[in-house]
């Protein structure tokens, strides 16, 4: 049955029955008088011009001020933007501005949860002449005034949701439930920085924000600086109440004192700039408590941080009724409140009525465009302490002082080397390098990714445990990738450079984050205004070939495909075959800018194929014949045998070594490729047809053992000449808990099924091999099922299946 309970206006939720006493909740004002009359006065007029421009810009395509009655042709033809939230975002901007007037030392910075909340925040950045400032064509004038309204969520306009064109943005807002973890990443090591963020209670729900609101307590007060959580309680989703517009404040409040808040309630609307006001000054006094006692030595253990939760009814201020629907205070208010306003008079009426009824020719002069200078004076006079000016959400990162890769490579000796353990050395020379502009966020696996070396510089940066707190730390271990990468956007996007590593089957958790990422760097480097930022950088490892021990559900290397999807301008996937090349590749990505660069690689013990020289000119090239592997340095090939992936590549070497043994006229070429780049036809690192015919021949067949999903290289290959000769081996959903070389057998891509591949396609070019393929093939088969019958008899593999390979 429908619940007709949503169609209601804001009811208030049901009384729980928990007792009165609840632990850190913070008082109300006693003088619900705050503010001065003057204050007052000034504050509501702001929030009043940004909500008829919020408004306007919804509907409004000419007539902006509606000077005139309302017409048809007055409308737009398509009403896109979510009215809902905006009152609740110009709220807190308006008392954001009043703050940062009164404290000049504040420096503060705004995200906004709220995905389509753009027309508030649009709103804002025209009064305080931001947007303006950026975009000349809106400046605050006759002419800025109409583009403003008439081109907002139009072919050409902004979008209807904050993004990267609008000024003060961190925070694409087309997904919603990451505000909260991004606001966090800003402020660390920002000490001064204060960011306010408005998180939407439909938001409040989604689990990225569930886990988010841990972040403080991954926070040092002594060398960051804070957030203030804004909980916007409105009741409503698109068409349903929200979890937290159910619970009572009592219930409220005890959730929040759960997860080390200290709450305070913004919610009588007689009063509502008085509480608010009250509740910013509150909020600002005890983070500088906190912050005070950190940095004079003496810090607090688990500090209550501030929370506010404001309480407005959705799409506060529109007409309150549609016939016999229940607007304002009701779902029918979030997205557009009067639907059909070109067409239907009724609503064309009420919509007028509704944008006379905040006096706009009282604020904004018709002829000009100007101002009221009340309005103007709570916008602080220094341009970049405005919201759409502080530097960090737009002047770029500041490059690190990296360390000489090659001074922590291996020598090609024979032995072999963990490519992530010689990173922790390399990261370790890093964090020492780059004290407070790096750090390392990471799903609570830095150990087991064998990076933990790096503690000897650093700590894990936990301030709920107090054997870590107040020391510092640049390693955040938390069991949320969401949270993990919401971190690190929100560090990156303010000017640093972050590390992301984890556990390969995992990483797809933040898929969409991280496309939603991309998409904000893509649209943020099409603007004139933004500098260039750090790219962000993945470490896939404990992948699914050595995940044997974890079984099935750790076998996925999914997250390859993610990247590959993003547009190619801004997107670097690296398969290094060696610790040589891991630490060449990773050097390369921290030196990086505006890139999602993913690393593919191996937490175990591998050979040293390459020497640092070689490995760095390998690097350069993104793929390379290995002469050392092939038979007369590769030339004249029968076919060529192409390796990607770290452990791919050791049964493609493995099965050369075989071949030139029992197979010595069969004549091979070995490719290793360790950009997936340089595949593609349409990426910056493609390799032309001349330089991929001078790889892989013109016309011999190639087999590719790839690490990853098939579909993934024969989507880059498409396209290109002859691909029919190709055979692409990956992994094929074949896994459990079993041995390291069962892996490779059960997804045909073990030294076994490359050699069988090389003698078939080989036979087509060379009679000697045609007249001995099925006898070599045969005898491989036979050697593979004994190899397979040795592992299930004794649970392990044969000793001899990780020897390095022998060359002449």
């Amino acid at each position: 049955m429908p619940n007709q309970f949503i169609d209601q206006p804001n009811p208030p939720p049901e009384e729980s029955n928990l007792p009165n006493e609840v632990l850190g909740l913070a008082a109300p004002a006693n003088d619900r008088k705050f503010l001065s009359d003057k204050e007052r006065h000034v504050v509501q007029k702001f929030r009043r011009a940004a909500d008829y421009l919020a408004a306007a810009m919804i509907f409004l395509k000419q007539n902006v001020l509606v000077q005139e009655p309302l017409k048809p042709e007055d409308i737009k033809p398509r009403l896109l933007g979510h009215w809902g939230t905006c009152p609740g975002l110009t709220l807190v901007y308006a008392h954001i501005n009043r703050l940062l007037c009164i404290h000049t030392e504040l420096r503060s910075m705004f995200i906004v949860g709220p995905g389509h909340g753009a027309p508030a925040i649009l709103a804002c950045l025209w009064l305080e002449e931001s947007l303006g400032h950026l975009y000349p064509s809106y400046t605050v004038s006759r002419s800025g005034l109409q583009r403003l309204i008439a081109d907002f969520s139009t072919p050409g306009g902004f979008p209807s949701h904050v993004s990267a064109e609008v000024p003060g943005s961190i925070h694409e807002g087309g997904e919603l439930g990451y505000a909260l973890s991004v606001a966090f990443g800003a402020v660390f090591d920002k000490p001064d920085m204060v960011a306010f963020c408005v998180i939407g209670d439909g938001e409040a729900e989604t689990g990225p924000t569930a886990a988010a609101w841990h972040g403080h307590k991954y926070l040092d007060p002594a060398e960051s600086g804070a957030v203030i959580p804004i909980l916007h309680v409105n009741g409503f989703k698109i068409s349903e109440r929200t979890i937290f517009g159910c619970m009572d404040n009592k219930e409220i409040a005890c959730f929040f004192s759960g997860l080390g808040y200290q709450p305070r309630f913004v919610e009588d609307l007689k009063c509502i700039d008085d509480d608010m006001a009250s509740a910013m000054e509150w909020a600002l006094g005890e983070i500088r408590n906190i912050q005070n006692a950190a940095r004079k030595g003496n810090p607090t253990p688990k500090p209550r941080w501030p929370v506010i939760i404001m309480r407005t009814p959705k799409g506060w201020g529109c007409p309150a009724q549609l016939g016999d629907n229940f607007i304002e205070g009701s779902f029918h208010s979030h997205q557009v409140p009067l639907p059909s306003a070109r067409k239907n008079d009724e609503q064309r009426k009420l919509l007028e009525e509704w944008l006379k009824s905040y006096g706009i020719s009282e604020l904004i002069d018709g002829d000009t465009g100007r101002i009221d200078s009340d309005i103007t004076s709570i916008i602080p006079k220094e341009v970049e302490r405005r919201i759409g000016q502080v530097p960090e959400t737009y002047k770029g990162y500041t490059p690190l002082n990296l360390p000489n890769w090659m001074d922590f490579t291996s020598e090609k000796n024979g032995n072999e080397v963990s490519g992530m353990q010689n990173v922790g050395e390399f990261l370790l020379k890093v964090i020492q390098n780059n004290q407070s502009i790096f750090r390392i966020f990471s799903p609570d696996e830095l150990e087991s990714n064998k990076l933990n070396v790096v503690f000897k510089a650093t700590g894990r940066n936990f301030q709920s445990d107090q054997f870590s707190r107040a020391k510092g730390g640049r390693v955040i271990e938390i069991l949320s990738e969401h949270t993990c990468q919401g971190f690190m956007q929100g560090y990156t996007l303010t000017g640093r450079t972050a590390v992301f590593p984890s556990y390969e089957s995992f990483l797809g958790i933040v898929h969409t984050m991280m496309v939603q990422y991309s998409k904000f760097n893509k649209m943020a480097q099409e603007t004139n205004w933004r500098g260039p930022l750090s790219s962000i950088n993945y470490i896939e490892t404990s992948t699914w070939t050595r995940q044997e021990h974890n079984g099935f559900s750790h076998q996925n290397p999914s997250f390859i495909g993610a990247v590959l999807g993003l547009k190619p301008t801004y997107s670097r996937v690296y398969f290094p075959p060696d610790a040589n090349c891991l630490l060449s590749t990773l050097h390369h990505c921290l030196k990086s800018k505006n890139y999602v660069n993913l690393i593919v690689a191996s937490k175990h013990p591998t050979p040293i194929y390459l020497s640092p020289e070689d490995a760095e000119a390998h690097c350069r090239a993104g793929a390379t014949v290995w002469k050392f592997a092939s038979t007369d340095d590769g030339i004249d090939p029968d076919v060529v045998l192409c390796a990607i992936g770290t452990e791919t590549t050791f049964e493609v070497v493995s099965a050369a070594e075989i071949l030139r043994r029992r197979v010595p006229e069969l004549r091979i070429r070995v490719v290793n490729v360790t950009d997936l780049m340089v595949l593609g036809r349409n990426h910056p690192h493609s390799l032309d047809e001349a330089g991929f015919e001078g790889l892989f021949t013109g016309d011999k067949d190639i087999i590719m053992n790839y690490h990853g999903y098939s579909n993934d290289v024969q989507g880059l290959l498409f396209g290109r000449k002859n691909m029919e000769r190709v055979v692409v081996q990956g992994y094929s959903e074949e896994g459990t808990t079993t041995s390291p070389f069962d892996m490779m057998l059960r997804n045909k891509v073990s030294r076994y099924h490359v050699c069988a591949h090389a003698i078939r396609s080989a036979a087509l070019q060379n009679p000697k091999i045609a007249v001995r393929q099925q006898e070599l093939v045969s005898e491989l088969m036979h050697d593979m099922e004994k190899v397979k019958e040795y592992i299930y008899v004794h649970g392990e593999d044969p000793g001899d299946c990780y020897d390095s390979p022998k060359f002449d």
